[in-house]
C-alpha cells in the first residue's frame, strides 16, 4: 500500500540523504543498534502504519522490518520539506 513512500526512502538510504533526531539516536543506544541497523530495518521491512503530525500537517511512517542480527524493529520516519529522510525513533515491538 506504501510501496512508493518506501521505495522514496531506501532511494534516500543509499544515497545517504538522511538525518538522524537526537532522540532517536538516544532510543538506538539503548536498544544497542547502530545506524547500519537502522538503515537495515529500511531495506528489509515494510510500511505498517502512516500517522498524519496534528501540528504541522506532515505525515510520519512506522517502518518494521529487521536489523542485522535479525531482530524485528520499528523506525518512525518522515520526509523533510528539504527532501530528507528523518529517522524520528527507533523501537522494538
Amino acid at each position: 500500500m506504501f510501496e512508493r513512500i518506501l521505495i522514496r526512502m531506501r532511494e534516500k538510504v543509499r544515497t545517504r540523504r538522511y538525518v538522524m533526531t537526537l532522540h532517536a539516536d538516544e532510543e538506538m543506544d539503548e536498544d544497542g543498534l547502530t545506524i547500519f541497523d537502522v538503515e537495515s530495518v529500511i531495506f528489509s521491512g515494510k510500511v505498517v502504519e502512516r500517522q498524519k503530525d496534528h501540528a504541522t500537517g506532515e505525515w510520519k511512517y512506522l517502518v518494521k522490518g529487521e536489523t542485522l542480527s535479525g531482530n524485528s524493529e520499528i523506525v518512525v520516519t518522515k520526509i523533510s520539506p528539504t527532501g530528507k529522510l528523518v529517522f524520528l525513533t527507533v523501537y522494538r515491538e
